[in-house]
């Protein structure tokens, strides 16, 4: 899901005046950042609704890893393949991803193009799971999003369902393949 940070409601202090002059109190200059933040890796399974996500203080080569020897105990041990659709963030093609790729021959991991992420079928997860853990929502700790993910996360594979690519379809009238009858007067 990309790094995520903790924010909180800007202008909760006033600023002291700057002199006796001043007659107003202005707000502190808050952009909602936060010293905590991480990342949220995640793996789905479009034919199922399956997803499996993890938190991790950081996007390092290590956190990869670890999710992905994560990620090999959530794979069903029947599949033959896995198939791994990343971006291209250089710590998710280093050395120590290539060493598990030796150590699992039945992981590919295939690389999304450049500006194409609308391609991977992840990312309209991506968007449900933000909408139900972090829309509309202030955290003050890193901690507060890992509860809200997971929660989401749960609330996902219980409301699970195949996910299929493009917009929905609702209220469509049926095409009809033969034309309508002539109306012809007398």
């Amino acid at each position: 899901m990309g790094p995520q940070a903790s924010k909180s409601y800007p202008g909760r202090r006033l600023v002291k005046p700057a002199g006796p002059k001043a007659e107003r109190a202005t707000q502190e200059i808050d952009d909602g950042r936060r010293d905590v933040a991480g990342s949220v890796f995640g793996a789905f399974r479009p034919a199922t609704g399956d997803a499996f996500t993890a938190p991790y203080k950081g996007r390092t080569t290590a956190n990869w890893v670890d999710f992905l020897c994560q990620g090999e105990g959530w794979v069903d041990p029947a599949a033959t393949r896995v198939y791994a659709v990343v971006d291209n963030l250089n710590t998710l093609s280093a050395l120590d991803v290539l060493l598990f790729s030796l150590a699992h021959p039945r992981w590919e991991f295939v690389f999304q193009p450049t500006y194409a992420a609308y391609l991977n079928l992840i990312e309209p997860w991506w968007k449900v799971l933000r909408s139900l853990a972090l829309k509309g929502r202030r955290f003050n700790a890193w901690a507060e999003i890992e509860k809200a993910v997971a929660r989401a996360t749960e609330y996902c594979n219980a409301h699970k369902h195949p996910f299929i690519w493009g917009r929905r379809r609702r209220h469509r009238t049926p095409r009809r393949l033969e034309s309508p009858p002539s109306q012809m007067s007398p």
